[in-house]
C-alpha cells in the first residue's frame, strides 16, 4: 500500500520553485554585468569587509561568485553585454579597482568575457586552484580577494600572451571610454 505522504511529497517538490521565487521577489533587479559613465573611486589599500557587509553591498550572484568563488552560466545575459560593448574600462564589481580594459578583450567564444592581459597588473593575482578535481589558476582582484575568474595558456589564440583570463561578467563594472 503506498504511503499517504507521497502525493503531498510530490505536490511540495512541483511548488518549490514557486514558494523560493517568492522569497526573492521583492528584491531589486540589478543588470547581468553593471555599466556605468563614472569610474568608481580608486580603493584606498586594501578592501576587507564582513561577510555581511559584502552581502548589502553585492546582488545575490556577485556575492555567490566574488566571494564563494562561484561560476556564472556560460552564453548568459552578462556574456552578450559583453560582446556589444565598446571602449573602455572595468572594475571590479565589489571594490572599484581597475581589472581590465577593452584593448585586451576578444571573443574566445567560451561563453564568458576574456581578456589576453590585465591592464593593471597590481589589482590582478593568481593562485593555483585545485577545485573541481583539475589544477588551474585563479584570477582574484587584488584589493579585496574577490573571485574573478581562471586563466589559461597555450590554447592558440591569436594574441599578445597566449593568455585567456576567462572572468564571470558579473564580477565585472564596465565604464564606457568617454
Amino acid at each position: 500500500m503506498p504511503s499517504p505522504m507521497i502525493p503531498s511529497r510530490r505536490l511540495l517538490i512541483l511548488l518549490a520553485p514557486f514558494l523560493f521565487a517568492a522569497c526573492h521577489a521583492d528584491e531589486p533587479k540589478k543588470p547581468a554585468m553593471e555599466t556605468s559613465h563614472e569610474a568608481p573611486a580608486p580603493p584606498d589599500g586594501k578592501v576587507e569587509k564582513s561577510d555581511a557587509e559584502w552581502q548589502k553591498l553585492l546582488s545575490p550572484e556577485q556575492y555567490r561568485v566574488l566571494r564563494e568563488a562561484g561560476t556564472e552560466r556560460p552564453f548568459g545575459q552578462v556574456y552578450e553585454e559583453f560582446k556589444k560593448q565598446g571602449g573602455g574600462t572595468y572594475y571590479c564589481a565589489a571594490c572599484g579597482a581597475e581589472l581590465f580594459s577593452s584593448k585586451e578583450k576578444f571573443d574566445s567564444h567560451c561563453g564568458w568575457p576574456s581578456f589576453y592581459d590585465p591592464s593593471k597588473a597590481k589589482n590582478v593575482v593568481t593562485k593555483t586552484d585545485y577545485s573541481g578535481g583539475m589544477t588551474r589558476t585563479e584570477v582574484n582582484c587584488a584589493v579585496c580577494g574577490g573571485h574573478l575568474g581562471h586563466v589559461f595558456t597555450g590554447e592558440g589564440f591569436n594574441t599578445p600572451t597566449d593568455k585567456r583570463y576567462c572572468i564571470n561578467g558579473t564580477a565585472l563594472k564596465f565604464v564606457p571610454a568617454k
